[in-house]
């Protein structure tokens, strides 16, 4: 138990994907306009996290390493990461147009986000396991590392979309109206972040 609260609390907060680690910044920008389509997305990162870790975790233990086979790893991540998003658009397509239209572009290039190969590749990592003190992740821990690591997505694109909303309409100067004021808001919440940095687990 007190493993998987450590997970949590390093994937959520301490190197959350996004404001700390700087991995998937592309949809938490382009997306976070809106907070409906932010936590759509947040969700969708979240299962696919999740899933990624479940699927490329034993297929790198128990077939690339025996096999001596490690260095196809990207690829095949990458080929499962894309099998996955595949079937979350087609799900989404088809029960929630709404949300799969706000997604737009956004949702296909979850196949490209940094973040959910990182944390594929975080899993296998020696150093990641040795950071929580165990000798290897294991599929339950690599799984929750996943997870856990959705969720600090997910959590940093709804604050950020909550932000961008009330920003929206606040009397900035012109110049700083749209992009720029979204990356001065996202420097804030990785500052915010940070403090979690100092917590001593």
């Amino acid at each position: 138990m007190g493993t998987l609260l450590l997970i949590a609390l390093t994937a959520t907060f301490i190197n959350n994907f996004v404001v700390v680690q700087f991995l998937g910044i592309c949809p938490f920008l382009g997306v976070s306009k809106d907070t409906k389509s932010a936590f759509g997305m947040g969700v969708a990162v979240t299962f696919i996290m999740t899933l990624t870790c479940l699927i490329t975790y034993p297929i790198y233990t128990s077939i690339l390493v025996p096999l001596g086979l490690e260095y196809l790893e990207i690829i095949v991540f990458i080929f499962v990461i894309a099998s996955l998003v595949q079937m979350i658009e087609s799900v989404l397509k088809k029960f929630s147009p709404t949300l799969y239209n706000s997604m737009g572009i956004y949702l296909p290039l979850i196949t490209t986000n940094c973040a959910v190969l990182g944390v594929a590749e975080l899993v296998i990592d020696v150093g990641t396991a040795e950071a929580l003190g165990l000798a290897s992740m294991g599929l339950l821990n690599s799984v929750a590392y996943g997870f856990f690591g959705g969720i600090g997505f997910l959590i940093s694109i709804v604050i950020m979309s909550g932000l961008r909303e009330k920003l929206k309409n606040a009397p900035f100067n012109k110049h700083l109206k749209g992009f720029p004021i979204a990356m001065i808001t996202a420097t804030f919440i990785a500052m915010a972040f940070y403090v979690f940095s100092m917590i001593s687990l």
